[in-house]
């Protein structure tokens, strides 16, 4: 049976479990791995195990009734302090961490986790979106987590140790979340109404490297339809990126009115030509072809098109990579579209 509802992370909670029953759970952890697969949502449930009225920690089985539980699901207790990234920021604000510059150390997650707990016996903080802390937002982490409060928790949710700083990385206990089995990702497509039928559901499973977020996002029909006419490009290797360059920013600009909705269009094109060279650089390795066959098509079409070096496609996908985190970075994104679309198709 899945702990509380969380499917395909068993060892995560054996870990915690074990954990809590010997009395050594640490002060500070780093959650990572591939968005939608369960941290966040394990975070929480963490949070309502240790605020529990009802069951002790050590049973690491909140029971979702108490008023503790349903204030922790509600966001409401104040023992409990979460942080994430506002959809039209590009880092998380130092205000969200010590209070904006007027009540600065005064306000803000890290002036509320060193007060005495209110109702339970701990204060717990959760920092979703922990790969866009800046270097100053960092740094503002170090002292507390050097010096804990008593009976505090502090959660940082990302998706690599890398896109911490080493400071925050040695500071913090490392739990890792491994991506979900298909099977696991077509259920919850079928069961949150994402997939049409069972046939779609594991159509977009297999593609989805093991999140539920990324299975959402790819089950969007225009996203496939452009994936295909992306690929026919890129397969052609030094393709007229000044023409393909404004179709790309149309289609991007399509997805809506607001930055957000655009940016995770531009990111799944950038990580779909990420995807296509990370394939041609395996069959240049001489590992077997893909199992699929729109991508295996495109494969030997680029591979019939002329001497292509695995270091030019290596540094192809080092350059999709670069252009993933651009993204984020409030870069301009006509500027970002030429740019990378210019050093995909170059000779190198």
């Amino acid at each position: 049976m899945p702990w509380h509802g969380l499917l395909g992370q068993d060892e995560v909670v054996e870990q915690f479990r074990r954990a809590l029953e010997r009395g050594r759970l640490a002060s500070s952890f780093l959650f990572a791995g591939p968005p939608g697969v369960g941290k966040r949502t394990f975070a929480l449930k963490l949070a309502q195990a240790l605020l529990c009225q009802t069951n002790p920690e050590t049973a690491f089985d909140p029971c979702g009734q108490c008023p503790s539980c349903i204030q922790v699901a509600a966001g409401t207790h104040p023992d409990l302090d979460y942080i994430a990234k506002p959809d039209d920021k590009s880092f998380l604000p130092l205000e969200l961490l010590l209070g904006d510059k007027e009540h600065r150390r005064r306000e803000g997650l890290l002036h509320q986790i060193g007060l005495k707990p209110f109702m339970g016996g701990r204060k717990i903080a959760i920092i979703d979106d922990a790969d866009y802390l800046n270097a100053e937002g960092a740094n503002a982490l170090l002292k507390t987590l050097e010096e804990p409060p008593p009976r505090s928790v502090l959660v940082l949710v990302g998706t690599s140790p890398a896109k911490q700083l080493p400071t925050i990385r040695s500071r913090c206990q490392l739990v890792r979340f491994r991506p979900l089995d298909e099977s696991i990702v077509a259920d919850l497509l079928v069961r949150s109404g994402l997939a049409q039928d069972a046939t779609e559901a594991r159509r977009l499973a297999h593609y989805s490297g093991g999140s539920l977020e990324q299975a959402g996002q790819l089950s969007d029909p225009e996203l496939w339809t452009f994936r295909g006419t992306l690929y026919g490009r890129l397969a052609e290797g030094n393709f007229d990126n000044v023409a393909f360059a404004p179709t790309l920013a149309q289609f991007v600009e399509a997805a809506g009115k607001e930055a957000p909705p655009r940016r995770q269009r531009f990111h799944k094109i950038v990580q779909f030509a990420a995807d296509f060279y990370r394939h041609l650089l395996r069959v240049q390795a001489g590992a077997a072809e893909s199992a699929d066959t729109d991508m295996r098509q495109f494969l030997e079409t680029a591979l019939r098109r002329g001497p292509l070096s695995a270091e030019t496609t290596a540094k192809r996908l080092e350059r999709c990579l670069d252009a993933d985190q651009q993204i984020d970075r409030n870069a301009n994104q006509a500027t970002l579209v030429e740019a990378w679309l210019n050093s995909l198709a170059a000779e190198v």
